[in-house]
């Protein structure tokens, strides 16, 4: 194997391995960048009060495509991220119906790219920190991309394959959380 060969393995495997900490599957590619913004509303609910649940009823009361998909769990945590230090508290997974079925062959169930996810975190900076986290993991990699807004303790994940438009609704419906 030439050096050049060997060293793009080593480059895919590496970013295979960084990419186990962001999502339970691969998306397909379309080409999108990866957007992180930190919300753009203030306030209206105290941080802490509201569950990754209670947070996405109040998104889906605007934002009517969403529709509820699983409850994550310790035991059902593809991250394994629940309940540990400095990570999410709650989180749950959501559709979107204006994502095509053909879109999402082949992907894992509760996938990201079906619409996306709400991790609920003990303070706005946790929340941060894995969007961040997210955004240099996947920033060289159109395929993992996807939109995320931090809101309070919130940190909603939406699908790469809505478009910035319809990712926009989900981050003004946050403003509602915080």
């Amino acid at each position: 194997m030439n050096h050049r060969r060997t060293t793009t393995v080593i480059a895919l495997a590496a970013a295979g391995l960084l990419l186990a900490g962001c999502s339970s599957s691969t998306p397909k590619a379309d080409g999108r960048p990866a957007t992180a913004n930190q919300g753009t509303g203030t306030a209206t609910a105290e941080a802490g009060t509201v569950d990754a649940t209670g947070a996405f009823k109040a998104i889906a009361a605007s934002v009517k495509t969403a529709k509820l998909g699983s409850t994550v769990t310790a035991e059902n945590d593809g991250n394994h991220l629940l309940g540990r230090p400095n990570q999410y508290t709650s989180k749950i997974t959501f559709t979107d119906i204006r994502i095509k079925a053909t879109d999402t062959q082949g992907l894992k169930p509760g996938d990201v790219s079906y619409g996306g996810s709400i991790e609920t975190f003990t303070n706005n900076n946790d929340a941060t920190t894995r969007a961040k986290y997210i955004q240099t993991v996947t920033k060289g990699v159109p395929a993992l991309g996807e939109y995320d807004y931090v809101h309070g303790p919130h940190l909603i994940r939406i699908s790469r394959l809505l478009t910035p438009a319809q990712a926009k609704e989900y981050d003004t419906a946050g403003t509602k959380l915080g």
